[in-house]
């Protein structure tokens, strides 16, 4: 029987405290399991800390420390959740990447450059975040624990924004807050995908002189209705609002960030890091206000199944 888990990585900097004390609120919300995991190289902090001599028991215990201490700062910031934690040799994201493919979750800080120096700036939840094989939480600094605001959820008519819909929905439910549904357009770039949008041809500078503004945001609001209501259907009880907004979706969604407790976007599953470069994505992690969810399907989904399927 599956035990439901999520994973935490941490080094004992800032940031990765940050996304422990959420990640330990979010397990006690879920009453599931927290992992806290620390990946260390012994070679690379040998060399770093202590000269050129080999200290791997010395590393192995400074890691064993920095898990404990996180292990009781978990515990002592969400007391009904069951923690535990473990160091682990090897490089932070090649050890995260595998542990979430046992993982209903994983949740990392949005920086590094901390206690170890191996998770450089951004480098582990960026590689973690495109290549996971579940769903990702990366947690900016400051924003551990706020609860205000809503859930917002970025939608393009695709299949991955529709899963990251579902999950959007079920966070919201969970933490009995509003969902905003987010449409982004941007009239130099015309590739919102959904059908029933009749966006004018070019590509960019000053738009035709037959361009009615008002006319395409009310078909992207129609759509943007419609693709939401059968999640609305399924979860009554979330209170939804709906936003369409002028401008790439990354910048969009930022702005949106600002006001929320959480962002979810879909994202392409098994992607290379070098091709998500750019994607809404990556644009959130690194300047979003707010805990960023990449919500990942798989084949048995930490989340339920859409609206027009059985689970």
């Amino acid at each position: 029987m599956h035990t439901a888990r999520m994973v935490v990585g941490t080094d004992g900097s800032p940031p990765s405290l940050t996304a422990l004390r959420w990640a330990a609120l979010e397990a006690q919300r879920r009453g599931v399991e927290l992992a806290v995991v620390v990946a260390y190289n012994w070679r690379t902090l040998a060399t770093s800390l202590l000269g050129n001599h080999a200290f791997e028991e010395y590393v192995r215990d400074l890691a064993e420390s920095i898990a404990d201490a996180a292990v009781a700062e978990a515990r002592t910031i969400a007391p009904r959740a069951h923690v535990h934690g473990a160091a682990v040799s090897g490089e932070p994201a090649p050890v995260l990447l595998e542990t979430s493919e046992e993982a209903d979750m994983v949740v990392v800080g949005s920086r590094g450059g901390g206690g170890f120096a191996s998770l450089q700036a951004g480098s582990v939840s960026m590689q973690v975040a495109t290549q996971a094989s579940c769903p990702v939480t990366v947690v900016i600094r400051g924003r551990d624990d706020d609860d205000s605001g809503p859930v917002v959820v970025g939608v393009d008519g695709s299949a991955s924004a529709d899963f990251a819909t579902g999950v959007a929905f079920e966070e919201a439910a969970r933490r009995r807050c509003a969902l905003m549904a987010v449409l982004a357009y941007d009239v130099s770039m015309p590739t919102v995908s959904m059908p029933t949008v009749s966006m004018p041809p070019w590509t960019m500078g000053t738009p035709p002189v037959d361009y009615d503004t008002s006319q395409i945001r009310a078909e992207l609001a129609a759509a943007l209705l419609s693709h939401v209501a059968g999640w609305r259907d399924k979860y009554p009880d979330v209170q939804v609002e709906y936003a369409v907004g002028r401008g790439s979706p990354g910048a969009v969604l930022t702005s949106w960030s600002r006001h929320a407790q959480l962002v979810v976007v879909g994202s392409r599953h098994g992607c290379a890091l070098g091709s998500l470069l750019g994607s809404v994505g990556l644009q959130l992690i690194l300047h979003a206000d707010c805990p960023v969810l990449i919500a990942r399907t798989r084949s048995a989904p930490a989340y339920p199944d859409g609206p027009e399927r059985t689970s």
